[in-house]
């Protein structure tokens, strides 16, 4: 009898695949750096964790998918999800009696606040502006001559005493630059940009309601730094997965065996906000464009009797 359920979560930047078995425990994962929606890292990700899993395609029950290219799964999906759904019901299953998750991908961040049984109450997305987001911190690095990897070690020696004007993902890598050809200290500029950038964060969360514990996943989760400034900002210690990044792919594993399992059945139709700009790539944004504080926010309250988001 088919044992195993897949849950994949193709981001703007990365691809998660999650294997878990009968039991609903983890029993493989991969994560594949794309740099952008890849048909081609997603099947890496899935041959990953099915080698890892030592398993055979005959032997998966569903396969779920979730993220800007759920829809690019190869030979396609029995189960969608969106992304808000995947990672909540996935944070919940790691961390029971998780009140807010904050989600910092590739090129967006969500806020999710949830109620006791880990169900989706209500969101706010930034998905317009790549400030604090993965696509954000590589500019920052790059702009420091420092690599990704390095990038939350080196803030955290600075002093986040700096006034930094501009988060939007391109005008703060001049204001950068800028503030080297005055003299300052790298470490410093690297520390107050995570600091002004943890404030941010916290207005998006300020959208849905601060709520305790506090998840953080999402790959920028690996960086030190910005652990620490959103940590000082919200005032309390953040709960962090041991792989935060596969938190959408579990979560869609998850809601696609209690589906099979007698649960309600999902909205296979459930879709996802549009991908973001990027800005590391486009050079400039209307959307962004003479504002210093703003950005695009989509918030929504959920009151589905199942706490999924349709």
């Amino acid at each position: 009898m088919s044992a195993y359920v897949v849950g994949m979560d193709l981001g703007s930047t990365s691809a998660e695949c999650v294997v878990i078995d009968e039991r609903r425990e983890i029993v493989a994962t991969a994560v594949v750096e794309t740099g952008t929606v890849s048909r081609k890292g997603l099947q890496r990700a899935i041959d990953e964790a099915f080698g890892e899993a030592g398993i055979e395609r005959d032997l998966v029950r569903a396969v779920a998918a979730t993220g800007y290219g759920r829809r690019l799964v190869p030979g396609g999906a029995d189960f969608v999800f969106t992304e808000i759904s995947a990672h909540a019901r996935g944070v919940a299953a790691l961390f029971p009696g998780v009140r807010l998750v904050v989600d910092i991908g590739g090129q967006d961040t969500k806020a999710i606040q949830v109620d006791e049984a880990g169900r989706v109450e209500r969101f706010a997305m930034n998905d317009r502006c790549a400030s604090g987001t993965g696509r954000f911190y590589e500019g920052l690095a790059h702009a420091l001559e420092t690599d990704i990897e390095s990038l939350g070690e080196f803030a955290s020696r600075g002093k986040a005493d700096l006034e930094i004007s501009s988060l939007c993902a391109t005008f703060a890598v001049t204001e950068v630059i800028a503030l080297l050809a005055k003299g300052h200290d790298p470490a410093d500029i690297a520390a107050s940009v995570h600091h002004a950038a943890a404030a941010r964060t916290l207005g998006l969360i300020g959208q849905v309601g601060k709520a305790s514990p506090v998840a953080l996943t999402g790959g920028v989760a690996r960086n030190a730094a910005v652990v620490h400034s959103l940590s000082e900002a919200l005032g309390e210690e953040l709960l962090i997965p041991e792989n935060p990044q596969i938190t959408g792919a579990y979560g869609a594993a998850l809601l696609a065996a209690e589906s099979l399992d007698g649960g309600s059945e999902p909205d296979q139709n459930a879709t996802a906000p549009a991908p973001p700009h990027d800005h590391g790539r486009s050079g400039s944004c209307a959307d962004c464009a003479g504002s210093k504080t703003e950005s695009s926010v989509t918030m929504l309250t959920l009151t589905a009797p199942s706490g999924r988001v349709v």
